[in-house]
């Protein structure tokens, strides 16, 4: 019978070398697996483990494992389980909204300025070195701070903090796959710009740019975290960031309280990098030659 790597390279599918790549990438792999059993606790933890995340069930400060709490009580009396299980679901949504502004802004730019190249991409780019320069927390904060700490609010301030790197990426394979002859035999057929752009150019372009926006998905966690941290988050929506921050003032009297939401995103931030990685190398023409 047949092995699958018996078929000759050029008879195989791009999708087909990158998904065997990806499973040759056991660190990946596992990645993969962690990151979906977290989402599965994001998405039936809170049937399995009902209840008020915010409910006071307890006595501030119990530790880990005792009077039936699993993760311990935080310092005003509430369930760290339940608080962990609900937050997941607002971590993992703001990270992939934030990944999916940030990618909507790059793509836009990027391309926009790879393809026309002259004085739109000399204004574009312009544009995208201030945003580069600029101290990206500090400027997510100054957004947050003046427009409220809505969970809306810090999706879009992550967002628009973190598109130059996208945009950079984009640009440079507009540039590169804009002078390749299927594009030329496309423009010479008399193929709209628009179409080109997004039909045309877009798809070939994708691989890098889902790779980065794999690893913005576990950068903007982070970056809730920081803000939450800072105080700069919304009290009334459960998320591991929130949970930190509520409990910093306490960290040299319960550290578990900081630790065990920290602990959550250090996995996920690390199952996602690992999953990215895996991206990378499946996704790489090069890499898949070798």
């Amino acid at each position: 019978m047949t092995q699958i790597d018996d078929i000759p390279a050029k008879a195989r599918s791009p999708f087909s070398e990158a998904s065997e790549m990806f499973r040759r990438n056991h660190a990946a792999v596992a990645g993969l697996v962690v990151l979906l059993l977290i989402v599965a606790v994001a998405i039936i933890g809170p049937m399995v483990y009902p209840g008020d995340p915010f409910d006071m069930v307890w006595v501030p400060f119990t530790p880990p494992g005792e009077e039936g709490y699993l993760m311990g009580t935080d310092y005003l009396g509430r369930d760290l389980l339940s608080l962990l299980i609900h937050g997941a679901k607002v971590s993992l949504t703001i990270g992939v909204s934030a990944a999916v502004v940030t990618v909507s802004i790059g793509i836009t730019v990027g391309a926009l300025a790879g393809f026309y190249r002259g004085w739109v991409e000399e204004l574009l780019m312009r544009l995208t070195e201030f945003f580069q320069v600029l101290p990206t927390l500090l400027f997510s904060m100054v957004i947050v701070s003046l427009f409220g700490a809505s969970l809306f609010m810090i999706t879009l301030a992550i967002g628009l903090v973190s598109w130059p790197a996208v945009a950079r990426i984009t640009r440079a394979e507009f540039m590169r796959i804009r002078e390749l002859e299927y594009v030329t035999a496309a423009r010479a057929g008399g193929v709209k710009n628009g179409k080109l752009i997004f039909s045309v150019i877009l798809p070939n372009a994708l691989p890098p740019i889902i790779v980065q926006a794999a690893l913005m998905v576990g950068s903007a966690i982070l970056f809730e975290a920081g803000l939450s941290f800072l105080g700069l988050t919304d009290p009334n929506v459960a998320s591991w960031g929130q949970i930190i921050g509520s409990n910093r003032e306490y960290i040299l009297d319960a550290s578990y309280a900081v630790t065990v939401p920290g602990v959550a995103i250090f996995i996920t931030v690390l199952a996602i990098s690992l999953v990215g990685d895996g991206l990378n190398d499946a996704l790489n023409p090069k890499l898949r030659q070798r």
